[in-house]
């Protein structure tokens, strides 16, 4: 089969596509022949960028969509046919083995590119919204650099469960685009300087929740922009900027609680766990049609050379899909 495979180097990631065997499906895991897959930024970060060590190269792409061709031994919870979704290693090939503890059905609405484009992202902000962040109806949830994948994401969400939405962007252009995905309240800046706005929003409380993918540059503005009891969610640092101070006066006299969102080191048990929780909580808002991924540009997986260097235009608002299979086909 054909697979895509990634060797970071010191400066950049490069591509490799390889010919390798079909995968079997060992106890617990499902044979599925991929559909779709979604495109991540953190998976095609240097290793500088990521503080890792040189490697060998990996099966490209965390996420993706498809049919369940076979099931390994133990499984009965998926069958032959079944539309199913997950984040695992290697989607950017025709087939993928994904582990039935992380491994959820297709809402039927959702097309193949919207529900490859669902497993990772809307998990992180199902972490970071309602596992972590205790989202209640009514809150303010800021979102820095919020044309991201994530970033809009969040507003989906956040808008789902009754919340209210601000972002930034450099782009006058993506905050119209998000204004009718359902951000209210744009501020047009690529820099720490949204406080004031902030502020003007939430009549001088602040954000009750704030994401922030963006990294260092934003850090000490993100911690002055919280409400009492706010909590900061770092999800990133797209900026590469790892460090910044912290205004311990704040921290304490304001109750703030900061928190990272991550899937590395998580154990199987772990993200079996998280997976409950989002199919419990945002399943039922997917297939209702009350909270959708938004898909800004879809490629062959022929051209995922060019969905990267697309994605890191940062041209795109929300999420970039590549198409495996049209439709079905017999292996």
């Amino acid at each position: 089969m054909k697979s895509y495979w990634i060797r970071a180097t010191d400066t950049a990631t490069v591509l490799e596509e390889r010919d390798v065997p079909i995968p079997e499906p060992g106890e617990g895991q499902v044979l599925v022949r991929l559909h779709a897959a979604g495109l991540n930024r953190g998976e095609f970060m240097s290793r500088t960028d990521l503080h890792g060590a040189a490697g060998p190269a990996r099966p490209a792409g965390t996420e993706g969509a498809g049919e369940v061709v076979s099931v390994g031994p133990g499984v009965s919870a998926f069958k032959p046919g079944d539309r199913v979704m997950a984040s695992c290693r290697g989607t950017f090939a025709e087939y993928a083995v994904m582990p039935t503890a992380v491994t959820m059905g297709v809402p039927e609405n959702l097309t193949w590119e919207e529900a490859a484009c669902t497993p990772l992202v809307f998990l992180v902000v199902h972490d970071m919204l309602i596992a972590q962040g205790r989202i209640l109806p009514g809150e303010w949830v800021f979102v820095a650099g919020a044309s991201s994948g994530v970033g809009v994401a969040t507003i989906l969400a956040a808008k789902a469960v009754g919340a209210k939405t601000i972002g930034t962007s450099g782009s006058t252009e993506k905050l119209a685009r998000l204004h009718t995905l359902g951000l209210d309240v744009g501020i047009h800046t690529r820099g720490p300087h949204f406080h004031g706005a902030i502020m003007e929003a939430t009549g001088g409380d602040g954000a009750d929740i704030i994401v922030n993918s963006v990294g260092g540059t934003v850090f000490e503005e993100c911690i002055r922009s919280l409400a009492y009891c706010g909590r900061l969610a770092m999800i990133g640092y797209v900026d590469r900027v790892l460090t910044s101070t912290i205004d311990l006066a704040a921290l304490h006299g304001k109750r703030l609680s900061i928190f990272g969102v991550s899937a590395v080191d998580r154990t199987p048990a772990m993200r079996a766990a998280a997976v409950r929780g989002f199919v419990q909580d945002f399943i039922p808002l997917l297939a209702s049609g009350k909270m959708k991924p938004v898909i800004d540009r879809v490629f062959p997986l022929a051209e995922l050379s060019t969905a990267k260097a697309f994605m890191e235009s940062d041209a795109h608002v929300g999420k970039i899909a590549v198409t495996i299979l049209d439709k079905p086909e017999a292996m």
